[in-house]
């Protein structure tokens, strides 16, 4: 774990088709994800393209970043001891609350990335085709998509909606203390 306000940067691999790791094996289907336990953000080199043609985005290189900072806000709630506060499903469950907080922190670091000069200001496409990418992979979407009805019982990551409102939340307030999901009526 961190200790006082030292960043351990995580490792990336980027994987196609199946990758084997610390936290078990992983086949594409997962998309992008991060394992814990050994501190690694796993790329899917196909997701994008799948994210595009199966569900319909945008695209979009700012949309890019953002599922990748996403990963990264899954780091950062590992280092601050926050990962796991909650595994348990539904819309109000505990791993909804995490997902929507890695969402909020990927808006951080884009509204910070632009303030340090890392990034250009980003244009409203640009933002308009990170929330259609959060828009796409809301669990009521994918769901009703790949089965035909919502189940919010079964949720993991949280709906469109709450996606895009936690993502543009990091994004216009740039601090991480605006992403307290776990005590937010989501």
């Amino acid at each position: 774990a961190a200790s006082g306000n030292q960043y351990q940067q995580p490792r990336t691999t980027l994987f196609a088709d199946a990758v084997d790791t610390a936290c078990g094996g992983a086949t594409s289907a997962v998309g992008p994800f991060y394992c814990p336990l050994d501190q690694t953000i796993y790329i899917d080199l196909g997701f994008y393209e799948q994210l595009e043609t199966q569900f319909g985005a945008q695209g979009g290189p700012f949309a890019e970043m953002y599922v990748i900072a996403h990963e990264y806000g899954h780091h950062v709630q590992n280092l601050l001891g926050l990962l796991e506060q909650g595994r348990d499903a539904g819309a109000e469950g505990g791993a909804v609350r995490t997902e929507l907080q890695a969402d909020c922190f990927a808006g951080v670091w884009g509204g910070n990335a632009v303030e340090t000069g890392f990034l250009e200001p980003l244009t409203p496409e640009q933002i308009a085709q990170a929330l259609d990418a959060a828009e796409t992979i809301g669990d009521d979407r994918i769901q009703e998509q790949t089965q035909g009805q919502v189940n919010p019982e079964t949720w993991t990551h949280g709906s469109s909606e709450q996606r895009q409102e936690w993502f543009t939340r990091g994004l216009e307030e740039q601090s991480a203390s605006s992403c307290d999901t776990f005590n937010a009526d989501i």
